[in-house]
């Protein structure tokens, strides 16, 4: 791809290492910010500097925030007995979403994946344990890891570092069909995992 202006060409290199961004659509938002008023592109680009130097993950959760605790440790409504295990902070943004979980999260930064070189030690797990220390409000620990391979692994391993913590429930999200979802299409993990689990006719 020939440009006209190797500043363009700097700015499509560097927009086209985005997820999802190719070089096509990298060009079309350098010459749309390009166009725009000057005043617009100024704004974006100092509120990505700010963003990626003010920051900060809560020193409790390790999700993302704006302070040193984040708004939901913060926040006195919040259930502090029922504590969610999530892998990444879009989890935590997912389930924030659902409006139905009142509870505190702990966000572990990723799952176990040996053939990636992720092991226990590169997670947050010294500081989940932490958490759960005798003293501790928590009552039960939700883990609500993608149901992968590595997810499973993790949930395992976590599962075992909490399993002599008396008085603490382990439990986890379900696993099902979806709404909408056909029988045919599902895999046969999920609609296994369906059936294993499955509730009483008519329960919400």
């Amino acid at each position: 791809m020939e440009f006209p202006s190797k500043l363009i060409e700097n700015a499509v290199e560097e927009l086209a290492k985005l997820p999802g961004v190719g070089k096509k659509t990298a060009l079309r938002l350098a010459l749309h910010l390009l166009k725009n008023e000057s005043e617009d592109t100024f704004l974006l680009a100092e509120s990505l500097v700010k963003m990626r130097t003010e920051v900060k993950h809560c020193k409790q959760c390790h999700n993302i925030s704006d302070t040193e605790v984040c708004g939901i440790c913060s926040n006195p409504l919040r259930d502090k007995s029922l504590l969610c295990v999530v892998s990444d902070i879009r989890d935590v943004i997912a389930i924030e979403n659902t409006s139905q979980y009142k509870g505190l999260y702990h966000v572990l930064g990723g799952v176990i994946s040996p053939l990636e070189g992720v092991g226990p030690s590169d997670l947050h797990i010294d500081s989940l344990l932490e958490r759960l220390l005798p003293n501790s409000e928590v009552k039960e620990v939700l883990m609500a890891i993608s149901p992968t391979m590595e997810g499973d692994t993790t949930a395992f391993y976590l599962t075992r570092k909490l399993r002599d913590h008396q008085n603490l429930k382990i439990t986890s999200i379900a696993r099902g069909i979806p709404v909408g979802g056909e029988l045919e299409y599902t895999d046969e993990i999920t609609l296994g995992r369906s059936i294993v689990e499955r509730t009483a006719y008519g329960r919400a």
